[in-house]
């Protein structure tokens, strides 16, 4: 008979063998919030744990209904974005977007950067909703959830399909990545910035390699961030540096680098947000943080709950992205006080909508003037 179930604490249960979590993000693999049972891996005295594969990147086609989500959180300086993709392959162990695939039945550990899907009707549901005869044209963000250049952008290439209606149609677009893939469409963005139609956020969170890698996986390294911001702001394209997330004791001593040397590579424009652990985020980077940073993990939770009112995290509007409390006040005087030396935020660009336009559609008479 199999051994009875360990009666550890769950804390302590296994989720996902060290060896298939190698080369990834999330050192766990735990059921979302919305199941029903929650499962862990135990011996059952058959050495069964030493046949399970490692996680490899699965990548399913979604049908979406709508593409642009709407939102009216007032922390955010935009309206609406489009997202091509579901999970991120970047692994970003502090990614607060992993409890949205718990809504998939899927675990917002391993799961969510090893099982993506992929919205292969993005741009011509795009085409239809900006055609519609009542819609109003504010600027689109992509990546505002997940990364639209993660590395499977590059065999499907979704997110250059969406540049290209967006391009046809005159509409603003802003992205956030933290890959330097966005080099790629420098050929669609660069017209588009011309005509103030188009901006990039780029996501750098250390200038060390090492750290990233550990940190970030399969993002580009910190090089080739800052790399990715001197050829977009060489092609006129405006850019943001974003210094984000700002993870106490991990990252918080290289705010003023990031910035130096965004800005030397031709960012005008700066921001930065506080780590955010909301729902199962917190078991990941507990997890991901006692095992790679034992010795200041608990040094950096203690930080992370005086910025947030002695909580793990704090979801209310105007304190989830910058905090409370002398640690993130310190953050964001040491933030302001960069920016100033660097000349950075000076002037924010704001995106055109002007030149908005929605060409005829297949069998539409043409009007006259």
């Amino acid at each position: 008979m199999p051994s009875p179930m360990p009666k550890t604490p769950l804390n302590e249960r296994l989720t996902v063998l060290p060896q298939q979590a190698r080369g990834r993000g999330a050192p766990v693999n735990m059921s979302g919030r919305f199941e029903a049972l929650n499962r862990y891996l135990f011996d059952d005295g058959w050495q069964g744990l030493e046949d399970l594969p490692a996680f490899r990147t699965e990548v399913f086609e979604e049908t979406a209904k709508t593409i642009i989500t709407r939102n009216d959180s007032p922390d955010l300086s935009f309206d609406r974005t489009v997202n091509p993709y579901r999970g991120c392959e970047h692994g970003c162990a502090y990614c607060y977007a992993r409890p949205a695939h718990s809504y998939m039945g899927l675990s917002p550990g391993l799961d969510f950067e090893s099982k993506l899907f992929a919205k292969a009707n993005a741009a011509e549901l795009l085409r239809a909703e900006l055609s519609a005869p009542g819609y109003e044209p504010r600027t689109v963000v992509l990546g505002a959830n997940t990364d639209a250049y993660q590395p499977i952008e590059r065999q499907r290439g979704i997110t250059r399909r969406i540049l290209d209606v967006l391009a046809e149609f005159n509409h603003p677009v802003g992205i956030v990545t933290k890959s330097a893939l966005v080099t790629r469409d420098i050929d669609i963005l660069a017209p588009m910035a011309e005509k103030g139609l188009a901006k990039v956020a780029v996501s750098v969170t250390t200038l060390d390699p090492g750290l990233a890698r550990a940190m970030e996986p399969r993002a580009s390294s910190p090089p080739r961030r800052i790399d990715a911001i001197a050829r977009l702001a060489a092609a006129g394209i405006p850019v943001t540096v974003m210094a984000a997330p700002i993870i106490p004791a991990v990252n918080d001593s290289e705010i003023e680098a990031i910035l130096k040397a965004a800005q030397a590579a031709g960012a005008r424009e700066a921001g930065y947000v506080m780590l955010r652990l909301p729902h199962e985020v917190k078991e990941v980077f507990r997890t991901w943080l006692q095992n790679t940073m034992p010795d200041r993990a608990s040094r950096v939770m203690s930080l992370v709950r005086a910025a947030c009112g002695g909580k793990d995290y704090d979801a209310s509007f105007g304190r989830r992205q910058t905090g409370t409390g002398p640690y993130a006040w310190t953050i964001g005087r040491r933030f302001e006080l960069a920016c100033q030396r660097l000349g950075l935020n000076r002037a924010r660009l704001k995106l055109s909508t002007e030149h908005f336009r929605r060409p005829p559609q297949p069998g539409e008479q043409l009007t006259l003037l």
